[in-house]
């Protein structure tokens, strides 16, 4: 069964980027969310295994959406993904519970490595038998 990943991004070109990247991989794209707004909205209902999330977007910013999302759904995985970053945000992003970041433009091997190696850490905190 492939993991399930919600893209949050204000640029359709990304979302179709990272759907080309993983094709024939573990992976698909279940959700796109152009804002905060709409992510914040959606992960109830979508419960995706992974969100990507850029920063700079209009309304509420990744950051921020990351934060809420993060705050209600503790066991969310958030790879933040921007072009745009400074050691602040980056710390901020750690911080609020993202699990990586990533800088634009993103290659298919990064992509697929960050993915994997999030779940791996996820897993290897998980205690022996629990169900997911």
């Amino acid at each position: 069964m492939k993991k399930r990943i919600m893209v949050v991004d204000d640029s359709r070109v990304l979302e179709y980027q990272i759907c080309k990247l993983l094709e024939d991989s573990d992976y698909e794209v279940v959700a796109y969310c152009e804002n905060g707004e709409e992510a914040i909205a959606r992960y109830e209902e979508v419960r995706p295994d992974i969100v990507t999330m850029d920063i700079i977007m209009p309304g509420i910013d990744g950051l921020e959406a990351a934060q809420i999302i993060a705050e209600a759904h503790p066991n969310a995985r958030i790879i933040m993904i921007s072009s745009l970053a400074y050691d602040d945000t980056i710390h901020e992003a750690e911080t609020i519970g993202a699990k990586l970041f990533l800088y634009k433009p993103i290659d298919r091997e990064t992509l697929l490595s960050a993915l994997d190696q999030v779940l791996r850490e996820d897993e290897a905190v998980e205690p022996t038998g629990s169900a997911t």
